[in-house]
């Protein structure tokens, strides 16, 4: 039986991985902030103006730098490590430096007695036909190219798999969530049946702001939960219709995303209950598909939009087959602790995934995906943080734990994998605090939270921007749904309070339109391209900003007896007091 809402499975999932747990009731933070600031999920920004000067705050002598973390960048992202894709030789050098790396600055490895958890996955190398065919409706049949105008992909661990004249239908969004009143599948039976749907969510459209979360995207609009809800309901299949706005990318990250070889959870069933198809279709090839389904593509948009929207079937049929080369083994979590000197079984985790895209399609001569900023850069800024805590005169009261991740690119595989199967308990754990893809645009006059709102974190994050000079603010994007897309929300799906906070879009030398064009420029050109590769004309003295941010944090953290709180309203609030063994 489905739960009745998205994060009531998420309390359930917590509750599995919590339930030989102990339990413990905990006061919150005694910040007044944070017990007054509980009207609202995304509260105001910092009421103080951006800081005018140009002047960068004296670094305390804590050993992060930004030469230091450009050191690792370069390490990491250079074209020994192979573009460090799990499976590969390049997660065997990767995991294997960081592994040293850990060790050299005299941490201890985990429980387990080493530095690696095991992460069980599968790799499949989808290989789909160069067409898929459509056929029905009044004209004549028409075939889209494969990563012209579709890629396809299967989960199911079979040799070949194929899809024969399976009825297409539109559900809109493909959403069922109760707590918004919305479900796309009512009264609709998909099995045998592959369903198109559209990117984002029904706030994303901007029409009706007070759709789910306005522009804010939800969980509902990201990919994985798509697919698992068409599968859900016993779907052959599901395509998801790309348009680069509401995705937050351009089509050609989902050409490189699903190319090759993919990596997904070992299951008991071998993926027999996920849909035959997974993909996704251009727009301009979907506008195609309504045109020969007797249809005006903007018509069923502006319909997906309301309130009330009832599913219909497309009168076509889709085909096609995927062939696949199957391989069943584990990647691994790298991971290394620092003691706590009084409280040793509690635990604040840094996070930081350290995978990439590997060797994939040759773009202008060169097939090495380095992923410098996505994500060395944050990897970087780990093992920074890592070394200055090793720096103190003495281990802060609770135990550290720097955590690298696999898995991220292709899911939060690894992140996923350390929440269902945690090698500290998760109601010991006080906050996860994640590093993804840092940027080098010199200092910067912003700290922006990622879900701001969410979190008594936030009011953390707030006194260490302070006195870096710097303000808060919340994501300026939140329709991209960043909170759903690295590591920090694995943590919170299971109740662990989690910060993804960095200098984002305020330059202090340069201002705001020249982070947004750097930003934009970015994402259309090297993002999940070869082209994202070290460059030492980048100013890391903003990445040096956030790691010391996130080092005062956790320091502040470590010696406290608290643990912040999810603020009231929070759809994560529920799964941590139930860990905790309150009930507020």
């Amino acid at each position: 039986m489905r739960p009745s809402s998205l994060f009531v499975l998420s309390s359930v999932i917590a509750c599995g991985v919590l339930g030989g747990c102990e339990s413990r009731n905990t006061t919150s933070s005694t910040s007044s902030a944070a017990s007054t600031d509980t009207l609202s999920r995304y509260t105001a920004p910092d009421s103080a103006a951006s800081p005018t000067d140009t002047a960068v705050v004296p670094a305390p002598r804590d050993g992060i730098t930004a030469a230091g973390i450009g050191e690792y960048i370069k390490v990491l992202s250079s074209d020994d490590f192979q573009g460090r894709k799990p499976f590969t030789a390049g997660e065997t050098k990767t995991t294997e430096y960081l592994a040293n790396e850990f060790k050299k600055l005299g941490l201890k490895p985990g429980p387990n007695g080493t530095y690696f958890q095991e992460v069980p996955l599968v790799e499949i190398t989808g290989m789909p036909d160069s067409i898929m065919r459509i056929a029905g409706g009044k004209g004549k049949p028409f075939n889209l190219q494969y990563k012209t105008d579709f890629m396809a992909f299967t989960e199911q661990e079979k040799p070949q798999v194929t899809v024969s004249n399976s009825p297409l239908v539109f559900a809109g969004y493909g959403v069922v969530a109760p707590e918004y009143n919305w479900d796309d599948y009512a009264g609709l039976d998909v099995k045998g049946k592959t369903v198109v749907v559209l990117v984002n969510d029904p706030g994303n459209a901007g029409t009706d702001t007070t759709l789910f979360k306005g522009k804010a995207m939800t969980y509902y609009g990201r990919w994985m939960y798509k697919y698992e809800e068409a599968a859900r309901h016993g779907a052959t299949g599901l395509l998801i219709i790309h348009e680069t706005k509401p995705a937050a990318y351009p089509w050609s990250v989902v050409q490189t995303s699903y190319s090759g070889a993919k990596l997904r959870p070992q299951t008991p069933d071998r993926g027999a209950s996920k849909c035959k198809l997974e993909g996704w279709i251009t727009l301009d090839a979907a506008r195609r598909l309504f045109t020969a389904a007797g249809m005006r593509y903007d018509d069923v948009y502006a319909a997906a939009n309301q309130r009330g929207f009832k599913a219909r079937p497309l009168g076509l049929n889709v085909s096609i087959n995927i062939k696949n080369k199957i391989r069943r083994t584990s990647s691994k979590n790298v991971l290394a602790v620092l003691p706590g000197a009084t409280r040793p079984q509690e635990y604040i985790i840094y996070t930081a995934h350290w995978d990439h895209l590997g060797i994939g399609p040759v773009v202008q001569g060169d097939s090495i995906y380095n992923g410098a900023l996505d994500n060395a850069s944050g990897v970087a800024a780990l093992l920074t943080i890592a070394k200055a805590y090793t720096q103190l005169p003495k281990s802060p009261d609770r135990s550290i734990v720097f955590l690298a991740v696999t898995g991220e690119e292709q899911g939060l595989l690894g992140s996923a994998y350390y929440a269902e199967h945690p090698l500290f308990p998760l109601n010991k754990t006080v906050a996860d605090l994640n590093m993804d893809m840092l940027r080098p645009y010199g200092p910067m006059r912003d700290v922006t939270v990622i879900g701001y709102g969410q979190s008594e974190l936030d009011d953390y994050a707030r006194a260490a921007a302070r006195e870096q000079q710097r303000y808060l603010q919340p994501d300026k994007s939140p329709e991209e749904g960043h909170f759903y897309r690295s590591d920090h929300f694995s943590f919170a799906k299971v109740g662990v309070p989690a910060l993804y906070a960095s200098g984002a879009f305020d330059s202090r030398a340069k201002g705001k339109a020249f982070v947004e064009e750097q930003r934009a420029a970015f994402t259309a050109q090297h993002y999940h391209q070869p082209s994202d590769e070290y460059n030492p004309a980048w100013d890391l003295r903003g990445m040096e900003q956030d790691a010391r941010l996130l080092f005062t944090i956790g320091l502040k953290l470590a010696g406290e007896t608290t643990f912040p709180q999810w603020k009231a309203g929070s759809e994560f609030k529920a799964a941590r007091d139930k860990s905790m063994g309150t009930r507020k």
